[in-house]
């Protein structure tokens, strides 16, 4: 009998890639689903369902039982939310009861997806590795970063308890199956939607959602337990992203820099309408806030210890681009973006 894969998050972007990988790897995958949610990743794949949620012990049980691997990727992932509860009682107390259930199913391995976010950015150019911290989680500028360094605090301290379990830190996954899609997935789409002429002084580590779903399992495989592992790509700044994305799908380039306290007050004020009249922002000021820090990272550690290895951000972001336009989120463009 092949070994079960749990996973959490299965409907989601890095989930629905991961879910593939398993399959391909001869696992049978079992993924909790949200009554009512979107399945559409997970259409025509062999995966069986649980339905429930993070605050749903016993579907967490029963999508555990028998099961050699947990993988814990599901996270309330928005830069903007009007009710930040809802966001801590999912990341926080949902990753703990994840892995308290996988723990208690006897799991071998327990594989929880976390995020750079956690990681204190650096103050200039250098990437960092998983040694730079915040002093604390006040420190931390939106309640996203917040939640997602609490849960993975809860879930290191279950860890030095004793329950098997690796971390690993995504730095902007791109690529297929980005169906909300994420903030990252946004920048390629909005880019493609002319909503980008301009861009700001920043940048961020652009990585293959497919090298991120192999790094999960690598980590399940032969990461050391209570480590983390930084899961990135290229250190690239949004000028050059959007440099490439112009150059593989001809879309028009950024044509000027738009100053930061510019982006900061049209961000503050979208932001204020969003909560006044309703609606998300188009650019929410958390978001504008972490566009302060070049967010690049360093993946040593993980190319060293578990073999992890990366294609080139210019096929992520190719790729990322046709899937966007062949999928409908490019309205009027789409046979051009897909054809290039």
């Amino acid at each position: 009998m092949p070994d079960v894969a749990f996973l959490t998050g299965g409907t989601g972007f890095v989930g629905a890639n991961l879910a593939r990988l398993l399959l391909k790897e001869g696992l049978r995958v079992r993924a909790l689903a949200r009554q009512g949610s979107r399945r559409k990743n997970l259409e025509g794949l062999d995966v069986e369902l649980v339905e429930g949620d993070l605050l749903d012990q016993d579907a967490l049980r029963r999508g555990c039982r028998g099961a050699r691997y947990a993988f814990h990727l599901a996270a309330d992932y928005r830069l903007w939310v009007r009710n930040p509860a809802d966001m801590y009682a999912a990341n926080v107390q949902g990753s703990v009861n994840v892995v308290e259930a996988a723990a208690a199913a006897g799991c071998e391995r327990i594989v929880h997806c976390s995020s750079v976010a956690v990681l204190r950015p650096p103050r200039g150019k250098t990437p960092v590795d998983e040694t730079s911290e915040y002093g604390g989680v006040e420190e931390i500028v939106s309640d996203y970063k917040k939640s997602k360094y609490l849960s993975e605090k809860a879930v290191a301290a279950l860890a030095k308890k004793g329950l098997p379990v690796v971390i690993v830190n995504p730095a902007a996954p791109i690529g297929p199956y980005d169906i909300k899609p994420t903030p990252t997935g946004k920048i390629v789409v909005d880019f493609l939607r002319g909503r980008l002429p301009s861009y700001i002084d920043t940048g961020l580590n652009v990585v293959h959602v497919d090298d991120v779903a192999r790094g999960h399992w690598l980590a399940a495989k032969s990461g050391r337990l209570g480590q983390r592992y930084i899961l990135g790509g290229e250190n690239l700044t949004l000028k050059q992203i959007l440099e490439t994305l112009a150059q593989e799908t001809g879309a028009p380039g950024p044509r000027f820099k738009t100053p930061y306290a510019v982006a900061y007050a049209f961000g503050a004020l979208d932001t204020a309408r969003a909560k006044v009249f309703g609606g998300e922002p188009l650019a929410p000021l958390e978001a504008v806030r972490m566009a302060r820090h070049y967010l690049w990272f360093d993946s040593g550690k993980a190319r060293r210890e578990l073999g992890y290895t990366t294609v080139p951000a210019r096929q992520a972001l190719a790729e990322a681009a046709r899937w966007f336009s062949a999928n409908g989120y490019i309205p009027g463009k789409a046979s051009a973006c897909a054809a290039a």
